[in-house]
């Protein structure tokens, strides 16, 4: 599971790079045989403008949201890409500078202003940014690419066209809304955003997006609060990137890594200040675990908590004989994952990539149990009694419920990060396995497949070869769980063709089918297949 290459050549590099649109398809080269049940598209999303005249995007999450497609077509494979249409890119094209401050970039006033008109556009508030370069998923009929702030950008999966934005402030009690809702087989979509709760404090809620309606309205305007969690700190709301779903449970996962709402609110208006000012860590908080009832909604009051993590992704929640089993790709402390994500730190030469990465949170893929039947008598004992796993919860005298994990891998500066499962069949459900992209200190190197009931591990890696998050695809007529396919685009800077989809077994792993482009592409961070 571990990478066996090192990158001195520095080919990385290219996925940071600032990359053109295409005007049509291109037809790929493929080599094997592209399975016949591989009949829709997938698209991708990551950054593809990563300066805009001679100003340049710092962080991993400020270029330009480009949007990727390949297409299978009687065993043909073509890729298309556009960048997507946001106010955000049209305005920097327009303008030839930064105007919408990004995630890791501040956008300075326009130098064409006088100091009257600049004063007075401070009190119109904040724009936030809809630079929507994270995921693409679907809402009733419709395809939607995201980032984590009010707006979602409604997309033509076919041409790649913008079609709107869509403010979801219209609609529910939200500030934002994560790029990882959970859906469910009829299109429900819950998400989880922070929102304003009573008393003027800040609080959690999940929301909930019903599937395509009959008389053709948009699901989005019936968007509704299911449940609200509440806040540990009054004005510092922690980051939540994802969140877990069971059949019956949600699972939110209080980090301490906080958004200072103040520092957040006051920062832009004063001076040259951007989101990642903003955040700053607990450091006696650690992690709070948080669960509720999904239908109806309801709050469950118990106070679980272990050490500190920092945490994005949730790999899959499920119900066990009276217990939540909930996996997650940790890191170790309480620091800011994202404080290493600079462009200029993953532009380095490889040893400034791994001095650096030596500093930072270790990552680690945890197993969490809670427990949801407690009785305060039962004081000092581990309530887990789940015969296949380590993880524990024992009641403290002031009330609270310790976690201690289960680890399900660890190696030092490898990570397991942007996992999938085989969400169709097993999403909430008790599963076998995992699929990741492997980090080599934060470089992606392999593809990486976990048992997480016996924690074997598989995986696929080639020398300066650069894939991104899997996704898996189920065979048809598929038995096991693992009966399908993963589909991942590799850039290979030093190749003749140095894009390429590679289509693997899921099973072990192994090549089936590779389709390659000649052109390069950047960084993806998340995507799905259309069937």
């Amino acid at each position: 599971m571990v990478s066996r290459f090192e990158h001195p050549a520095g080919g990385y590099k290219k996925i940071f790079e600032t990359c053109e649109e295409l005007a049509e398809p291109l037809p790929a080269t493929v080599t094997g045989r592209i399975p016949p049940f591989l009949k829709g598209s997938l698209l991708r999303l990551g950054p593809g403008l990563f300066e805009v005249g001679d100003e340049p995007f710092y962080h991993l999450f400020d270029g330009q949201a480009l949007m990727h497609k390949f297409d299978f077509k009687n065993g043909q494979v073509t890729y298309f890409r556009k960048f997507v249409r946001t106010d955000a890119y049209v305005r920097a094209i327009t303008e030839k500078r930064v105007v919408i401050t990004e995630f890791g970039t501040f956008a300075y006033p326009d130098p064409c202003k006088n100091i009257f008109s600049r004063f007075f556009s401070y009190f119109k508030g904040v724009e936030v940014t809809d630079n929507c370069l994270v995921n693409v998923y679907p809402i009733g009929e419709d395809y939607y690419a995201v980032t984590e702030t009010n707006y979602l950008t409604k997309v033509d999966t076919d041409s790649l066209e913008t079609l709107k934005k869509v403010d979801m402030c219209n609609y529910v009690n939200i500030n934002g809304v994560t790029a990882h809702p959970h859906i469910e087989q009829d299109g429900t979509v819950y998400n989880i955003g922070n929102c304003m709760g009573k008393g003027a404090t800040l609080a959690y809620n999940i929301v909930m997006t019903p599937p395509t309606q009959k008389d053709k309205s948009d699901p989005i305007t019936k968007s509704k609060v299911v449940v609200q969690f509440p806040s540990a700190e009054r004005f510092k709301p922690s980051y939540v990137h994802s969140f877990g779903m069971s059949e019956n449970y949600f699972v939110f996962v209080e980090t301490p890594v906080k958004i200072n709402l103040l520092k957040f609110l006051s920062a832009w208006s004063i001076r040259g200040s951007n989101y990642m000012d903003c955040f700053e860590s607990n450091e006696s908080q650690g992690t709070l675990f948080h669960i509720a009832k999904k239908n109806p909604g309801e709050y469950i009051d118990h106070k679980f908590k272990g050490a500190p993590i920092g945490m994005f992704h949730h790999i899959n929640t499920y119900e066990d004989q009276g217990f939540i089993v909930t996996d997650v790709c940790g890191w170790k402390g309480f620091e800011f994952v994202y404080n290493y994500l600079w462009l200029a730190n993953l532009r380095a030469n490889w040893e400034e990539v791994k001095k650096a990465a030596m500093m930072a949170p270790q990552p680690e893929v945890r197993r969490y149990v809670i427990p949801l039947d407690i009785h305060k008598e039962e004081q000092g004992k581990n309530l887990v009694s789940l015969p296949y796993t380590t993880a524990t919860a024992t009641m403290h005298a002031d009330g609270t419920i310790w976690l201690e994990p289960e680890v399900l891998f660890s190696g030092p500066r490898q990570a397991f990060e942007f996992p999938q499962i085989n969400y169709g069949k097993y999403a909430g459900k008790n599963y076998s396995y995992a699929y990741a992209l492997g980090l080599n200190h934060f470089i992606p190197d392999r593809i990486v497949k976990l048992n997480v009931r016996t924690k074997e591990t598989w995986v696929w890696q080639e020398p300066d070869s650069y894939p991104s998050e899997p996704l898996f695809i189920q065979t048809p007529d598929g038995v096991d769980e693992d009966d399908g396919v993963l589909l991942t685009i590799v850039v290979a800077p030093g190749a003749q063709r140095p894009g390429y989809l590679l289509i693997l077994n899921a099973k072990d792993l192994s090549e089936i089918a590779r389709a390659e482009v000649e052109c390069t592409m950047p960084v993806t961070f998340h995507g799905m297949y259309k069937p």
